[in-house]
């Protein structure tokens, strides 16, 4: 199992990263807010899990271990893989999703992209004894200003996670009014609100 990695960022996309390890290249899957915090040639550390499938080896990389663990516990779940986990990650915090699923916040984790109400009961009834592991992560969303490309990163971040131009664009033109009132919001709080308003 590979933990996490450290190298020097070679590429990034609005749900990818691409790390330089002495020379090999390692591509990793990576949740929007993950990605609009790296910079190409800032040398980072990734907390990192392996998706093994019959015909592909996938490495998702995290900003945080609580981060990787909440991805790795939703997979626990029957029935959800690696990009709806990865589409919960994105929408919560781990503190968010184990308080979600504990309390059996339907509503809630029916915000997430690809969860229907019978896939978030089937969240807390299979999780609720397991998410209090999840206790005392901290989430680092919010600790870096978005940059004058916001709409270009949530954008992207929104394709990423299956949502059509079109409805990104319009999610996005909903939180501009977040960047007025506070320029140094971060995407990853402006993506989370545009997530919300999509679920609508």
């Amino acid at each position: 199992m590979i933990a996490q990695l450290t190298g020097k960022v070679a590429a990034v996309g609005g749900t990818w990263l691409v790390l330089d390890l002495s020379g090999f290249g390692l591509k990793a899957l990576c949740t929007p807010a993950t990605a609009s915090r790296v910079a190409v040639g800032e040398t980072i550390t990734v907390f990192t899990s392996l998706v093994v499938r019959e015909d592909s080896l996938t490495l998702y990389a995290f900003a945080d271990p609580g981060e990787r663990d909440c991805f790795e516990l939703v997979q626990s779940a029957s029935g959800i893989g690696p990009k709806i986990a990865q589409a919960v990650v994105s929408v919560f915090s781990p503190d968010e999703f184990r308080a979600a699923v504990s309390a059996g916040n339907l509503a809630a984790l029916t915000r997430v992209p690809g969860i229907g109400t019978k896939g978030a009961q089937r969240l807390v009834l299979e999780l609720k004894d397991k998410v209090a592991l999840l206790a005392g992560t901290v989430s680092p969303t919010g600790a870096e200003p978005s940059t004058d490309g916001w709409r270009d990163q949530v954008r992207a971040g929104l394709e990423g996670l299956g949502y059509s131009g079109r409805d990104a664009e319009a999610a996005c033109e909903r939180v501009a009014g977040m960047v007025e009132e506070d320029p140094d919001t971060s995407v990853a709080v402006l993506l989370r609100a545009a997530l919300r308003t999509l679920a609508r």
